[in-house]
C-alpha cells in the first residue's frame, strides 16, 4: 500500500492550537487572505514558500504525464504545505488553489521554515517527517510529478538522467518517444531530430534538447547560484557519507556550509541497494535511503548543497579574503572562498583494461546497480565483476531480476567479502560462480549494442564465453584527488599524505574525518606545504 494509505496522518499532520501558536513565530511575513479558487502557487514556481493554512482550506495538485494534473490533497487549519523542495529553497513540484470558501495562511520562506525545524521540537519532528514522506510518495507514485524524460529506452544517455535524478530522489517520468501518444505527439510537434533525444519537461513547462546533468540541476533549481563574494565557513568537497557528515555536524553548530559534488549525494555507498552491516540498521537500508537521511538533515541545519558541480583545482595560497581565505576552483571557472576545506572526494570506478569498453558505457556496462539497471536487465542473462561487499550486495539485489548471473571474481571471495554476503550468495540457484577469472574482451560495438563477453581463468588462461548484454563491474576504485596537485601532497597510489621532505605546517585543508585539536602529523591529518609569507600556527 502507498504512503499515502498507510502514513497519510504523518505525512499531513493537523497541528494543535499550541504547535500553532508556536509555528506563528517563524513566520517569513504575515499572514495572507486568498479569494476562492485562488491560485496560492504554481507547479515550477521559484521561492515558493510553505504555507500554514489558519483559515479555509488549500487544494493541491500535481501534474500527471505531461498535462494532466491529479489530486494531492487539501490542506486545512493547522496543516502547513509543501515537501523538501520548499526546505531546499527549490521550484514547487505541486499546484494549490484556495477552496471554495477562501484561505488565510502563514508563509514559511526555505530559511524560516529551517528555523521551525530547529527551534520547535515537536513542531519540527512532525514537519521534517511530514516534508521526507511527501517527498518519498511523489517518487513512489510514478514519479509524474517531477520533469517527463522522453527518449529511446535503454540509451546510454536517456539512462544517465534517469540515474541521476532517481539517485538525487528527485521524482521523474520516462516516456518512450518511439510509442504513439503524448510523447511522440510533442517530439514531433517540436521537430526534435533524433540527435537531440532525450528531451526533458522541466516542472515549469521549459524542454530542454539532450541536456547535461548540469542543465537538467539548472532546471530543477538543484543547483545554487554561488555568489562569490562569500566566504564560507567550511567547504566540502564529496557528498559522500563522510562529506555528508563533515555538513551536518558543521552546519548544526551553527558554521555556514557548502557541500559540493560533481554527481549526486551519496557517492559510492549511494548506489548500494542494501547496506547490512551500517550500525543503527539491523535489518538493513539501501545506499540512497542512507544518503537521503543525511542529506535532510544537511538541509534542515542550513548547509548549501551545490550539485552536480565539478572541482577542478585546490589553491592553498591566501587569496581574495587574506590569510583566512582557501580558493575551490570549479571546473566551469567559479571560484569558492572557504577558510576551512574538507577533502571528502572519495575515489573513481576503476575500469578493466578492455580495448572497446568505453563504447559500451552507460548502455551495457555499468558501475552501480540500481532499480533502473535492474528492469533494464529483467529476464537477462548478466555478468558482475568483482569480490567485495559492494559486489556481494548487488548480485543480492540483481539475482531475483535476471536469468543468470555470472559472478567473475580475481580470487576467493573468502578473501574480500564478508561471510553473510558469500553464505547468501551460495544460497542463490541461478548465480554461476567463476572463481580467479578476468574480463578479457567485450563483442559488440556501440551501435548494434554488447552481444558477447570473454572471461580469462588466471591461472590456466582457459576462456570462457558467454553471450549477454549487460555487465556490471564492482572491482574497486582509486582515490578521487588529481584535483589536489600542487597544494596537497599524495602517495603513489593517490591518497593524500604528510611530506616530510617540505616546508610544513597544520593546513586548514582537512582529510575526512579529522580532530580540530591535532598539533603533530597524524594519518587523519593533511598537511600542505607552507607558504613563505604565512605565520606560523598558533
Amino acid at each position: 500500500m502507498s504512503i499515502l494509505v498507510t502514513r497519510r496522518d504523518q505525512a499531513f499532520p493537523v497541528l494543535n492550537h499550541a504547535q500553532i501558536e508556536t509555528a506563528m513565530r517563524f513566520a517569513s511575513g504575515p499572514a495572507r487572505v486568498f479569494a476562492p479558487g485562488e491560485t496560492v502557487y504554481k507547479i515550477g514556481e521559484q521561492n515558493v514558500p510553505a504555507w500554514l493554512v489558519l483559515k479555509g482550506a488549500l487544494d493541491a495538485a500535481r501534474r500527471e504525464g505531461l498535462s494532466n494534473e491529479v489530486p494531492v490533497t487539501t490542506y486545512g487549519p493547522g496543516q502547513l504545505t509543501g515537501e523538501m523542495n520548499q526546505l531546499a529553497g527549490r521550484p514547487s513540484l505541486a499546484i494549490a488553489r484556495a477552496g471554495a470558501d477562501g484561505c488565510t495562511a502563514l508563509p514559511f520562506d526555505s530559511a524560516h521554515l529551517r528555523s521551525l525545524i530547529i527551534g520547535s521540537a515537536d513542531v519540527g519532528e512532525l514537519t521534517m517527517r511530514s516534508l521526507i514522506l511527501r517527498r518519498a510518495a511523489l517518487i513512489e507514485e510514478g514519479g509524474s510529478a517531477g520533469p517527463v524524460l522522453i527518449g529511446i529506452p535503454g540509451s546510454a544517455e536517456l539512462l544517465g538522467l534517469q540515474n541521476f535524478l532517481t539517485r538525487s530522489s528527485f521524482p521523474n517520468l520516462v516516456l518512450d518517444a518511439t510509442v504513439e501518444g503524448e510523447a511522440h505527439a510533442l517530439v514531433e510537434r517540436l521537430g526534435v531530430i533524433p540527435s537531440e533525444l532525450p528531451i526533458m519537461v522541466c516542472p515549469n513547462g521549459t524542454v530542454l534538447k539532450h541536456p547535461s546533468e548540469a542543465e537538467v540541476a539548472a532546471c530543477l533549481g538543484i543547483t545554487p547560484q554561488l555568489d562569490p563574494q562569500v566566504l564560507y565557513d567550511v567547504a566540502v568537497v564529496g557528498a559522500g557519507p563522510a562529506g555528508l557528515a563533515t555538513s551536518v555536524y558543521a552546519a548544526s553548530e551553527g558554521l555556514s556550509v557548502l557541500l559540493l559534488d560533481e554527481h549526486a549525494y551519496g557517492g559510492q555507498a549511494g548506489a548500494s541497494m542494501r547496506i547490512e552491516n551500517y550500525l543503527g540498521f539491523p535489518t538493513g537500508i539501501s545506499g540512497q535511503a542512507l544518503a537521503g537521511r543525511a542529506f535532510s538533515q544537511a538541509l534542515k541545519f542550513g548547509a548549501e548543497i551545490a550539485i552536480p558541480l565539478q572541482v577542478s583545482r585546490l589553491s592553498c595560497s591566501p587569496e581574495g579574503n587574506g590569510d583566512d581565505d582557501i580558493v575551490v576552483t570549479l571546473a566551469n571557472g567559479a571560484a569558492v572562498h572557504a577558510r576551512t576545506v574538507v577533502i571528502a572526494s572519495g575515489a573513481r570506478y576503476r575500469r578493466p583494461d578492455v580495448q572497446n569498453l568505453a563504447a559500451f558505457e552507460s548502455s551495457a556496462v555499468f558501475y552501480w546497480a540500481s532499480p533502473v539497471e535492474a528492469k533494464l536487465c529483467k529476464g537477462e542473462e548478466v555478468a558482475l565483476l568483482g569480490g567485495g561487499n559492494s559486489a556481494g550486495q548487488a548480485v543480492v539485489f540483481l539475482a531475483p531480476w535476471v536469468k543468470r548471473l555470472h559472478l567473475v571474481v580475481r580470487r576467493d571471495m573468502s578473501e574480500t567479502m564478508s561471510r553473510y554476503l558469500i553464505d547468501r550468495i551460495a544460497a542463490l540457484t541461478n548465480v554461476e560462480l567463476h572463481v580467479r577469472s578476468e574480463l578479457a574482451a567485450l563483442e559488440g560495438d556501440a551501435v548494434t549494442g554488447l552481444k558477447a563477453a570473454r572471461f580469462r581463468n588466471r591461472g590456466t588462461e582457459a576462456m570462457t564465453r558467454r553471450e549477454l548484454r549487460h555487465i556490471f563491474l564492482f572491482i574497486g576504485a582509486e582515490p578521487n584527488t588529481e584535483w589536489l596537485s600542487g597544494c596537497v601532497t599524495t602517495d603513489g597510489k593517490g591518497s593524500s599524505k604528510p611530506d616530510g621532505d617540505l616546508p610544513m605546517r597544520p593546513s586548514r585543508v582537512r582529510l575526512c574525518p579529522w580532530k580540530p585539536a591535532c598539533r603533530e602529523c597524524s594519518p587523519l591529518v593533511t598537511f600542505a606545504p607552507a607558504q613563505p609569507s604565512a605565520s606560523p600556527p598558533p
